[in-house]
């Protein structure tokens, strides 16, 4: 499995997102590839800003339970699964500027290192 903690896993994540194009078409679900860099942003978000709610403590139990394994494992998965409503995307997105951001969280979350994130939710 891929890690945001290695340089070269790094390298090869930036590549391929680099190789997107605007007329890239969907591969899994409906979004253009403006809203999939939106998409893959919001967790970045969460973790980088404030800009959204922690769930409480009820909802963090139920998703390490549920949810946290399906999402972390190296299984692929599964198509058409429901999504937060902060993850939908439903309005156009700015595709360059929304692949900038991805990238520049990718290498901020390399540059911090594994060690920056233990112990944190």
């Amino acid at each position: 499995m891929k890690s945001v903690f290695n340089k070269d896993d790094v390298a090869e994540t930036i590549e391929l997102i680099n190789r997107l194009r605007l007329e890239s078409k969907a591969q899994w679900g409906k979004m253009s590839v403006g809203q999939m860099l939106a998409h893959c942003n919001v967790s970045c978000e969460m973790v980088y800003a404030d800009k959204y709610p922690r769930p409480n403590i009820f909802i963090r139990l139920i998703m390490k339970i549920f949810v946290k394994n399906k999402v972390v494992s190296e299984k692929p998965s599964a198509k058409n699964l429901p999504t937060s409503p902060q993850f939908k995307m439903l309005d156009i997105k700015d595709f360059e500027f929304e692949k900038k951001r991805l990238i520049d969280f990718i290498i901020k979350t390399q540059e911090l290192g594994e060690e920056h994130f233990d112990g944190k939710i």
